[in-house]
């Protein structure tokens, strides 16, 4: 435990240091968020891509871990929705409540802290598990909201999520880099250099970003923020474990990995897409921030436990 508490301490004393730079105005939340901007089209693209690349589609579409991951997301997803219904929210503010239950940042924290932490064969992975947050999760709270305000299953949602999908980064990265890795096709030695130079600012990038957006964020609602954090750092990874490790049983590496990215804190685009349908957002705020503080302990403590689960082979 202590090991990985340091293993993993770096990432977030940039996110501290970040957050010391937004706190103090040297750096703006319009600079804020153009760095985010920058880090989300840019370096991550290029690392994502590289990542892929590198991998076959073979490698990233594995059944079991799909099925065994979404059951153990959508687990909690649906405990969340109830509870907020039956204390007698809207399904709009519930959709939110359940996002920031079942997305963590896996994008700029998890990629990057895993490959570190699990090795280069991390990355695989993680890509099911960035895919299953994008293209099922990040769809469904369009979906809900547009539900619960009377829009339905309208042909203009569908085709909202649809184009949603199509205009994310991380999605084209991986579809680009997966379309390389079929072709067969060595990545120009020029062209790798430059990815992995652009690529490389994609961790201390992504984590200050995280630091400084957080400097903005609100500690309202506290009660609930602290339910919403409890439910995706203690909550996801368990009920994603009961999944991966008994109900539809992947192998210990894999499991290991997802498991642990399960456990990462509430992610950003929670409140960018609250903020956009006008939707609870001082909750959103509230949860990214108290999970993200939080998760210094709690990440470490998952990533111990199945550590020890993959070693012991239990």
């Amino acid at each position: 435990m202590a090991e990985i508490f340091f293993r993993t301490l770096p990432f977030f004393a940039i996110i501290g240091l970040g957050y010391y730079a937004g706190r103090s105005r040297f750096f703006t939340e319009e600079a804020t968020a153009y760095l985010t901007k920058f880090v989300f089209f840019f370096p991550l693209s290029a690392m994502i891509f590289r990542f892929a690349a590198n991998l076959s589609f073979a490698e990233i579409f594995n059944p079991t871990l799909i099925l065994s991951y979404l059951a153990g997301t959508l687990a909690v997803y649906v405990l969340v929705t109830v509870v907020a219904l039956v204390r007698g929210l809207d399904m709009p503010t519930a959709a939110v409540e359940a996002q920031c239950a079942a997305i963590g940042n896996v994008g700029f924290l998890g990629l990057p802290m895993m490959a570190i932490l699990f090795g280069p064969a991390s990355v695989a992975p993680m890509m099911v598990v960035l895919s299953v947050d994008l293209v099922v999760f990040s769809s469904l709270i369009v979906i809900f909201i547009n539900a619960g305000r009377g829009q339905g299953l309208r042909l203009a949602t569908l085709k909202l999520v649809g184009l949603g999908l199509l205009k994310n980064p991380m999605i084209l990265s991986i579809v680009a880099g997966l379309a390389w890795s079929a072709s067969a096709w060595t990545i120009p030695v020029p062209v790798n250099d430059f990815l992995t130079i652009l690529g490389g600012a994609a961790t201390p990038g992504a984590l200050f970003a995280i630091g400084a957006s957080l400097a903005s964020k609100s500690a309202e609602r506290v009660q609930i923020a602290g339910w919403l954090s409890f439910a995706k750092l203690v909550l996801h990874p368990a009920c994603v474990a009961v999944c991966v490790l008994w109900l539809i049983p992947a192998s210990p590496y894999a499991a290991t990995v997802a498991i642990a990215a399960a456990s990462l804190p509430v992610a950003g685009n929670v409140y960018m897409l609250a903020q956009h349908y006008g939707v609870a957002p001082q909750r959103a705020s509230a949860a990214i921030l108290i999970s993200t503080v939080l998760s210094i302990v709690t990440v470490p403590a998952v990533i111990a436990w199945v550590s020890g689960l993959a070693t012991s082979g239990g």
